[in-house]
């Protein structure tokens, strides 16, 4: 891989990414806190773990030290999907990140034109969204504002060309392609559930075998994190059925927290 990796977040996607990453060369990881660097290195060597072939954890090397990512030629903005807080990162990136380093961030539903902004160098920007877990999924959305130039677009290309990942250039619109299709459907399931009464495991079994699904969409909406999926209905207008704005007011969040759609516990 031509670009030394630098990934700002410590969350699922980011480990998941770093892990991708770590079969083609060293990534730095900045992660927030102590706490959450150590996290994170676990997540990273249970990523590396499940990954075919040998992939070395040790070549992510976690820190917490924002400067870490001076060092980068692409460094990757991989925190909590909430525009201010991805402006905040940014606006502390700037004085960190190389002249010449591509910037990205894997948003999946923001505007890639308001974050290249944030960014302050919108020309070598570009909206890098990777999909849940990273190492197996292949699929990359890649958005960019209209300052972006014909070197970013390359650079970003050809970054996903080295981590083995099919990367398809997308409109900067609400949910790009794949959350604008999906979450519609998503939430309809939600709905379907509320007027049926039907349970979870009914409606899961019924799209997994009729239609050839590989996950069920309530079972889909516990994985992704009943949280993102509201963040991203709100962002594309998508109207959030009051089963799952309900469970999320409960802290019901799916997968992550033991409990949603189904008790994981």
């Amino acid at each position: 891989m031509d670009e030394k990796l630098g990934i700002a977040g410590s969350g699922a996607i980011a480990c998941g990414l770093a892990a991708a990453a770590a079969r083609h060369g060293q990534v730095v990881l900045w992660a927030r806190s102590p706490d959450s660097a150590r996290r994170a290195q676990a997540a990273v060597a249970k990523a590396c773990g499940k990954i075919s072939g040998e992939v070395n954890a040790a070549h992510v090397s976690v820190e917490t030290d924002l400067d870490a990512l001076g060092t980068a030629t692409a460094v990757i903005e991989a925190v909590v999907e909430d525009p201010v807080a991805k402006a905040g990162l940014w606006g502390g990136l700037a004085g960190v990140v190389a002249d010449e380093a591509l910037l990205a961030s894997t948003t999946s539903s923001l505007s890639v034109q308001a974050l290249g902004a944030a960014s302050g160098a919108p020309e070598r920007f570009v909206g890098l969204h990777v999909f849940n877990p990273v190492p197996k999924m292949q699929l990359v959305e890649l958005a960019f504002p209209v300052e972006a130039t014909e070197r970013t677009r390359q650079r970003a290309q050809d970054l996903c060309a080295a981590l083995g990942k099919t990367a398809v250039a997308v409109p900067d619109i609400p949910g790009f392609v794949v959350n604008r299709l999906l979450f519609p459907y998503l939430f309809s399931a939600v709905t379907l559930q509320e007027e049926s009464g039907l349970s979870a495991e009914a409606i899961d079994t019924c799209m997994q075998l009729g239609a050839g699904h590989p996950m069920g969409p309530l079972a889909l909406l516990d994985f992704v994190g009943l949280d993102v999926a509201q963040a991203i209905g709100e962002a594309i207008g998508a109207p959030v059925p009051a089963t799952l704005t309900a469970l999320v007011e409960q802290g019901a969040l799916g997968r992550k927290t033991g409990r949603g759609f189904y008790d994981y516990d």
